[in-house]
């Protein structure tokens, strides 16, 4: 007789019966590769912070002299101006482009595609060139009969500054992803919900507000999100039109006084604690329209 059917025959169990719960051994699953792993990236990680604190040519000394630095707060605002204001125009243009690539008018649709297809391919650098260079190409704007007569003229050169044509390129080329971003979110919405809502005699309006949009928005922020970080990122592209913001005054400094590392340590640490920012208020605005909703 085997030990297990005498421990069977000992507590009166038929054989074929299984042993309750309580007899059984639970042993857990060994992980060591798991546990060698994290200890690996663990001795990573502290060389990397010991370099940080030991090693001269991070020079924290410039760095904290320059963080808070007036010229630094005032290039760290124009570049918050530039992307909240590239954002705001940017993402109503994309309102207003993804219902015409939606809209079956031939004309609407094709100027919405080809739009979104100009500024997708030109590189945001490019753009920025050549609404700085606006007036190489028109001297005067003027309003009035297409074709005929103009009633008002303006001056490309004193409409369209250095501050203006980076603002015009940033929202512009974020209007063109915008468009796509709200265009999947639409998209997204079962069609038959606004087919029934219209079925009840709800009006578009309501049906766009209290339907379409609550459930578009879980589609549309978490790409809308990763959009207008990269907005924020972009704006140091506009450098070559020698505005003031953010990267651009980090390359003044270091050029005048040579401290290249820190001073670019300066731009990184500011551009994290805003992407930061940005990141917690994206939280809190996807929890607000995932109420009621669970995946």
């Amino acid at each position: 007789m085997s030990l297990l059917s005498s421990a069977r025959a000992a507590t009166g169990r038929p054989s074929d019966e299984p042993p309750p719960p309580d007899d059984l051994v639970v042993v857990p699953a060994r992980h060591p590769w798991r546990w060698i792993a994290a200890a690996a990236v663990l001795v990573l990680v502290a060389q990397f912070l010991h370099g940080l604190i030991t090693n001269p040519g991070w020079d924290w000394g410039t760095f904290f002299g320059y963080f808070f630095e007036k010229s630094v707060m005032d290039a760290l605002l124009i570049t918050l101006q530039l992307t909240f204001a590239g954002a705001v125009l940017g993402f109503a243009g994309g309102i207003v482009l993804a219902p015409m690539r939606l809209s079956k008018n031939p004309v609407l649709k094709s100027v919405s595609w080809g739009f979104i297809w100009v500024f997708r391919s030109v590189p945001l650098l490019v753009q920025l060139l050549f609404w700085a260079n606006l007036g190489y190409l028109y001297d005067r704007l003027q309003i009035g009969v297409p074709f005929g007569p103009g009633f008002f003229s303006f001056e490309t050169s004193t409409l369209v500054s250095a501050f203006g044509a980076a603002l015009l390129g940033l929202a512009l080329h974020e209007a063109a992803y915008a468009a796509e971003i709200v265009r999947a979110g639409i998209l997204s919405v079962d069609s038959r919900q606004l087919e029934a809502a219209a079925a009840l005699g709800i009006p578009r309006l309501r049906q766009f507000r209290r339907i379409l949009l609550p459930q578009a928005m879980r589609a549309i922020l978490p790409n809308a999100a990763n959009e207008l970080v990269n907005l924020l990122k972009s704006t140091s592209v506009v450098y070559v039109l020698a505005i003031g913001e953010l990267f651009y005054q980090v390359q003044v400094i270091y050029g005048r006084n040579g401290r290249v590392v820190p001073l670019l340590l300066v731009a990184t640490v500011w551009y994290v604690i805003l992407t930061a920012a940005l990141s917690v208020l994206q939280h809190y605005v996807e929890r607000h329209y995932s109420r009621g909703y669970v995946r």
